[in-house]
Parts: C-alpha cells; structure tokens; sequence
C-alpha cells in the first residue's frame, strides 16, 4: 500500500465522523448549490452552452502544439516573455532568476491553483522573498499555514467563527469580528502591500491564442493590483488553458462564473497583453508568462483521459461530489481534489501513489452531469482504475480479489453448489477489511435461482 492511500484511508476515516466539519461543509456547499441554480437560468438552453464549449476545448487539446505556438507568437508580439517549464522545479527556477534580475524581495499573488501545485510561496520564503497571498480565502489559509480546501474556495471549511478566532491569534482582533469587520481589516492591511511589492504573481484562467493574452478572473481586484502596481508582473499558466479566439469568452467567461459561483459573470475580468506600452500609466514594466506542463503531457498522452484537459477550474464537480462533502479537500493530500483531482493526478504525480484517489468514488455521475465542458468524469475514473489494474499499480490482494470473483461469477454451479454459510464464510475472509468497520456485510440466505423456483408459480 502506498504512503499517499495510507494516510488518505487514516484522514478520511477521521474526518468523515466529524459532525463539526461535516455541518460547515454542508452548509457553505449549500449556499453555493442555490446559487449555481440560480445563475443557469440566465442560459436559454445550458446544453447547448456546454456542447459548444466541450468541442472548442476538445479541439484543443487534440492539437494543443498548433495552439500553443500560435499563442507564443502572439504573447511575444504583445511584449511579454514567455518561458516554458517542464516540471515545478524548472518554473521555481525561472521564478528565482526572475527576482534576482529585479531585485525582488515583496511579491503580492493572487489567487491561483498552479502556484500552490508548485509550492510557490515556500520557495520564495526559503530565498528571504515576502510571498503574500492578496485573496482573502488564500489570505486566510496562509495564516493558518493550511493548504487551500476547494478549487474556487480556498477556506470552504472555516466557519465565520473559526475566522474570526484565527485573526484573533494573530492579530489581536476582537473575537467577536463580523464578517463585514474581517474582510475590512484584511483589505487595510493588504492595500499597503500592493504599492510597496516588487512583482505580482497571478495564474490565468484562460490563454487566448488568437491574441497572445491572458484572461484572468476574480470578484475581489486583488488580480488587477497584482498585475497593476508591480514593476514585474509573472503570470504561470497551465499549456491546457488555451482557447482559440478572443470571441469565445463570453461562452467561457460566463460557464466559469455560472458553475463556479452563481454569477452571472464575474465581478473582474481582464485581458492582460504583456507590459505597458508608452503612455499608459498603471501596468508593469516587465511582463513574463511560465506556461508549465508539470505531468501535464502524461495526461495529454492517455487516452482517453485527456479529455480531463478540458477542465476549466470551476469547482462545479467538487460541489456535487457526495465523496468529497464527506471527506473534505484536505483528505486528498492534492493540489486538485474532487472527482477532477482524481481523475488527473495519478496521470500528473504517479500512478503508483495516487492510484487510490479513482476508487474513492461512488460513480453516481453528478460529476459528470455537474460538468460545464461536459467531462465524463465518472467514466474516466474507471479507465483510471483500468490502467492501475492492468499496469499492476495496485494491490496483490485486489488482484487476486478480483481474480477470484471473475471465477466465480463465470461458472454458475460453484454459486448454487455452495451454501449460504460457505457463501458467507468466504465473503468475510474476502472483503471483510475493505468493506470497513463501519459496514456490516450482507448475508447471503438462498441463492436467486431456489428463491426463483420456490415463487415462480
């Protein structure tokens, strides 16, 4: 068994009987169900909307070289610096060359996905660089020294209570803060941060190929004064955010915030197009862009699990995900968590050690139903179980498991033969321990075909 299920089996027991947890999660995801429902009445027809957005992103992903050069050679015209990295440790680099070219000692980020799949803030701590994240749910989770929770939602599992607690501790706030009163106190501290930083940090939502720009998208502008006030602006996006035209925005802009949050659109949305030109005022002087693979390939060479690359951060699926509202983010030990995580890092991180997260699914398919790019993600976590079984990544004991079951269930006679004291026994040797401690077994009574036979007059 590897590390990485050892410790996911010994959280998740832990978390899932955690009625506290348990009641934050289901009342913040609540809030956020009523809301998503609400926004997609804005769509006249929302399957159409996904239908042209799923084809636009698979055509991408099938020829994501084209793609991507087009971008190169757009962003490049724009003035910005593009620099590709194979892995984290080739973008951390590129970082670190960064800051000591412009003398970086204050960075502001924003919120993004892809910094925390590389560990960002660490490393820039580790080379005496004041990393502070500007979005309140990321501001949040950094002082706690916790990882983000949710895609789109970083501190999902903290009640306004346990906030307000946290800022105590580390602020001497009155324990009692409102919300209103947190996010104040927050925004004054943060202002000052913006115009004394030396470079801003951001992901990007999509990359525009057409135009060579990076689409961002927020509701708070910590993003815009990232990019805005620092003299050096480093965006780092993942290579499968491309779409082709400027004209697909309104369908993916609108898919995004509708399936992420509710909204209608988003509150900001910028077209960033490398560093301000003569004359403009606000924007920085030096603009570079790490597009990273970081495993990324390992997916794009799957079939048919690339279609993952699809995915456009919306956190949609992790919503609706009953695995996920009962174990929580944290449980995963990923960057990306939910059906999508466990879909796309094995493919990314190994499958050896992270194989686990496929079967740690009920495969209903709200996921997939959920899905704004039409992802079939219940489908894919089964070619993900296919390919552990097949590539022996899994256990010997599942192996010979599913050997025994195989047997069994292709010869008849061996499941009348048997009685239901034998059926019974064997079960219990069986799946007793992967059945848990918290289920009890079905006995077995009489076989279909004696209950048949006995009710069929």
């Amino acid at each position: 068994m590897s590390q990485q299920k050892t410790q996911f089996l010994k959280d998740t027991a832990k978390i899932a009987f955690d009625e506290t947890h348990r009641n934050i999660i289901d009342f913040n995801i609540s809030r956020y169900e009523k809301a998503v429902e609400a926004g997609k009445k804005q769509y006249l027809n929302l399957d159409l909307a996904k239908e042209r957005a799923a084809r636009i992103k698979r055509n991408v992903v099938n020829d994501l070289e084209f793609y991507l050069k087009e971008f190169e050679m757009n962003f490049s015209k724009n003035g910005g610096q593009l620099i590709w990295a194979e892995n984290a440790a080739g973008a951390i680099k590129a970082i670190k060359n960064i800051s000591r070219i412009h003398n970086v000692k204050h960075v502001v980020k924003s919120k993004s996905m892809i910094t925390e799949e590389i560990e960002l803030n660490k490393h820039l701590e580790d080379e005496g660089i004041e990393s502070l994240e500007t979005d309140l749910g990321e501001y949040i989770v950094q002082i706690a020294d916790e990882k983000p929770y949710h895609i789109v939602t970083p501190a999902m599992h903290k009640s306004k209570e346990d906030i307000a607690l946290l800022y105590n501790e580390k602020f001497d706030t009155p324990k009692d803060y409102s919300p209103e009163d947190l996010t104040l106190y927050t925004r004054k501290k943060l202002r000052k941060k913006f115009t004394h930083a030396d470079m801003g940090i951001t992901g990007g939502n999509f990359l525009v190929a057409d135009k060579g720009l990076i689409a961002l998208t927020e509701n708070e502008g910590n993003g815009v004064l990232s990019v805005s006030f620092p003299k050096v602006h480093v965006a780092i996006v993942g290579i499968e955010k491309i779409i082709p035209s400027i004209k697909d925005l309104d369908l993916f802009w609108s898919l995004l915030s509708t399936h992420g949050t509710g909204q209608k659109i988003t509150v900001y949305n910028s077209l960033i197009g490398g560093p301000k030109k003569d004359g403009e005022i606000d924007g920085p002087e030096h603009q570079y862009l790490i597009l990273l693979d970081n495993g990324r390939t390992n997916l794009l060479n799957a079939e048919p699990q690339k279609v993952a690359l699809s995915c456009i951060r919306c956190g949609a699926c992790l919503n609706v995900c009953p695995v996920y509202k009962t174990i929580g983010g944290h449980a995963y030990n990923t960057t990306y968590s939910g059906p999508i995580g466990a879909v796309i890092t094995p493919h990314m991180c190994g499958v050896e050690e992270y194989n686990h997260l496929s079967f740690a699914s009920t495969l209903c398919g709200r996921c997939t139903e959920e899905c704004p790019v039409k992802i079939p993600l219940h489908d894919l976590l089964l070619y993900n179980r296919r390919d552990a079984v097949q590539q022996g990544k899994t256990e010997k004991s599942f192996a010979l498991m599913m050997k025994a079951y195989k047997v069994v269930m292709k010869k008849r006679w061996i499941i009348e033969t048997l009685s239901p004291a034998t059926k019974n026994f064997g079960i219990s040797m069986v799946f007793n321990k992967a059945w848990g401690s918290k289920r009890s077994l079905p006995k077995f009574k009489e076989s279909f075909a004696k209950r048949w036979n006995k009710n069929k007059l």
